[in-house]
């Protein structure tokens, strides 16, 4: 396995983001469509937060909604705010960060995504499914 491999190879570059002013029901329906677990919450280009489908999960009941269904709960959507739900003081990584870098993060902390931020730009977005992908290519 290569030691020094930069994040850049295997993070997700199209990013699917959300705005602090956006509604929860948005973030809902962009959760499902791109079948994904975790979503940047940004202001222009900068993140702000990170907004992940277990944080909807425990303000609703959307886990007892089928995966498939279009129709989201928006009466308790309609409770709370992005800016409320959303993990602020998010820990980022550059695109040279190494993988085993991003590795070794993960596994230290209790999330599941990285997003990747160059210049104080958001360029892309690193969760442990990229790094199970890549460990499977290893071998």
């Amino acid at each position: 396995m290569k030691k020094r491999v930069p994040v850049s190879t295997i993070m997700t570059k199209n990013i699917i983001a959300v705005n602090r002013t956006d509604d929860l029901e948005t973030a809902e329906k962009l959760f499902k469509q791109h079948k994904i677990r975790h979503i940047p919450v940004v202001s222009g280009e900068v993140i702000i937060g990170m907004l992940s489908y277990t944080d909807l999960l425990r303000i609703s009941f959307a886990d007892s909604v089928n995966e498939n269904e279009t129709e989201v709960d928006t009466v308790v959507y309609n409770m709370f705010t992005i800016n409320q739900v959303m993990t602020k003081n998010v820990v980022t990584i550059n695109s040279e960060t190494t993988i085993k870098d991003v590795a070794e993060i993960l596994t230290k902390n209790e999330f599941h995504a990285l997003p990747v931020v160059d210049n104080g730009e958001l360029v892309g977005i690193v969760t442990t499914t990229d790094l199970i992908h890549y460990l499977i290519e290893q071998f």
